[in-house]
């Protein structure tokens, strides 16, 4: 998220930050987004009895900041299919695998135990289904021998703050079409990172 702010202010996007959403209290975005002058709330998923009653509130409040595009980072929470049909084709996330590797939890110790010569990540839109949906850009960084869980996350970590941004500007800019579920750049810029 903190990458993505300050690309929106270093390179002019023609778009601003409407607002942080948490459902952590005590994230740590929060506060860079407030010292950053850009509104934030919480919608606390423990205060609400099952997904589609905290969905229903997410939602409210992420409509309530009239965004034309949801991004994901660092949210870790499941949601359910009508949340995701709302923001259909405006929703972005970001996954640490070259997907449709690997999804869910543990990627990298998962990639390293399976033998993986190369692992990554990979910005897509959004859909019901966990970490599917048209890819828009992917990442990709070779495993070594002596990698860990923690060398390998580190080194993807450091593409991802370069990919996410330019993933989410081409989609402010107009840049990204979506055609038979394939994501093309429409301005002929790489969607692979190295």
């Amino acid at each position: 998220m903190e990458a993505i702010v300050r690309a929106c202010a270093a390179e002019g996007w023609p778009a601003e930050i409407a607002a942080v959403v948490s459902n952590r209290p005590d994230a740590a975005g929060l506060a860079f987004a407030q010292a950053h002058g850009i509104a934030t709330a919480v919608v606390d998923h423990k205060a609400f009895n099952g997904r589609e009653a905290f969905d229903a509130e997410l939602r409210r409040v992420i409509d309530g900041f009239v965004p034309d595009l949801v991004v994901l980072a660092g949210f870790m929470r499941i949601l359910t299919p009508g949340f995701t049909a709302h923001y259909a084709e405006r929703m972005l996330n970001i996954h640490p695998s070259l997907l449709p590797a690997f999804t869910g939890l543990h990627t990298h110790l998962r990639a390293i135990e399976m033998g993986c010569k190369f692992s990554g990540a990979t910005v897509h839109f959004v859909t019901a289904e966990l970490d599917h949906g048209a890819i828009v850009a992917q990442a990709v960084v070779p495993i070594w021998s002596q990698d860990d869980e923690g060398s390998l996350s580190a080194r993807v970590l450091k593409l991802e703050h370069r990919m996410y941004p330019a993933a989410v500007r081409w989609f402010v800019e107009g840049q990204l079409a979506i055609e038979q579920g394939v994501v093309r750049q429409l301005a002929g810029e790489s969607q692979a990172f190295s």
